[in-house]
């Protein structure tokens, strides 16, 4: 008789434990299972971290107690603090399976040395991502947020009717040259939608070969020369990180906007701020940064009227938590059948 498959479902408030529960037992409708269901605090982290493990540290007492308490060998999470401490304490634990496209939230020399199998949740958020993107893009070009505050928070028609103006009015994509820096599954979906909005569409991504949306541009300092627009999709690495620094917001066009909704520490915040000031930057729109959640003494909140600020939201969706749930509950079936696993690390 096969044996039982115990598993926990440590989920948030984001990946639903009902969630990665429902898509197990679809999953696993002809191995005998038992899902014990866990909803962890939010949020444990700063929203999209990429800190190490012990940030989310507060949590390990709960995951402990729940796996030793069902025996269970398989952890399916989003969010749940994987240390060194919690594979310390529970030692039937086998497989570690996280929701999310990285598995941060784990402590990977630690996993290996227990033994504990590690898989992840790759592009689950790309189109959610994309999206967004598209639409910050849209908010910043044509100062929606701006508009919307002047009319439904300040009650305000007349002092909207600025916008109406040759002066202060936005952009629109169609024509518009728009450099894409990175062109990954994000990248790439966003490029698709702006070719369809007509912008003239250029890509830099020294690691990306064959067709592509757009113009490729061979070199960074070339693109930025001729973008009105650039929206990053870089990978943080540490040759990435600060790419967007003072010298680069200089060799934009005047006026150009700059969109991040990829990862904070690929902009030097106070670079932008300065590039705003002076005009060489119009507007901005940023969903990621430096620091999460942002410091209340940022320079950017001197600067919302020409900014669109958002908490880190860019690939939070409803399909989002449904499909890492699936991805999750698709590894776990892989495990139980004994088949090869997907997405493992190491």
């Amino acid at each position: 008789m096969t044996e039982t498959l115990r598993v926990v479902a440590a989920g948030d408030h984001f990946v639903l434990p009902s969630l990665i529960t429902s898509a197990i037992s679809e999953e696993l409708r002809e191995h005998p299972f038992t899902v014990s269901e866990l909803t962890l605090g939010w949020p444990l982290e700063p929203f999209g971290s990429v800190a190490e493990v012990e940030e989310a540290s507060d949590a390990e007492g709960e995951v402990i107690d729940a796996l030793r308490g069902t025996g269970a060998t398989v952890l399916v999470t989003q969010m749940g603090p994987v240390t060194e401490r919690v594979l310390e304490a529970c030692p039937d634990l086998r497989l570690v399976v996280v929701c999310r496209g990285g598995p941060v939230n784990v402590n990977l020399d630690a996993a290996k040395t227990h033994d504990v199998r590690v898989c992840f949740a790759p592009g689950r958020n790309a189109a959610a991502t994309a999206e967004f993107t598209v639409g910050m893009m849209l908010a910043a070009l044509r100062r929606i947020p701006q508009a919307h505050e002047l009319l439904a928070g300040q009650g305000s028609w007349e002092a909207g009717a600025a916008y109406y103006t040759y002066e202060h009015s936005g952009l629109e994509l169609e024509d518009l040259p728009v450099g894409l820096v990175g062109y990954g599954a994000v990248g790439s979906r966003v490029a698709r939608v702006l070719c369809a909005f007509g912008a003239r569409v250029m890509v830099y991504d020294p690691y990306v070969h064959g067709e592509i949306h757009g113009l490729r541009v061979t070199a960074l300092d070339e693109l930025l020369r001729r973008s009105q627009v650039i929206t990053l999709h870089a990978r943080l690495t540490p040759e990435t990180r600060g790419l967007i620094g003072a010298r680069e917001l200089a060799l934009l066009r005047p006026g150009a906007v700059v969109v991040n909704v990829a990862r904070g520490p690929l902009l030097d915040e106070d670079a932008l701020c300065e590039a705003l000031e002076s005009g060489q930057v119009s507007a901005a729109a940023l969903d990621t940064y430096a620091r999460e959640p942002l410091p209340s003494a940022s320079r950017l909140f001197g600067l919302t009227d020409r900014l669109v600020l958002t908490p880190h939201l860019g690939g939070a969706s409803r399909a989002v938590a449904e499909k890492a749930a699936r991805i999750a509950a698709s590894e776990v079936g892989h495990w139980a059948r004994g088949e090869p696993l997907s997405h493992q690390l190491g």
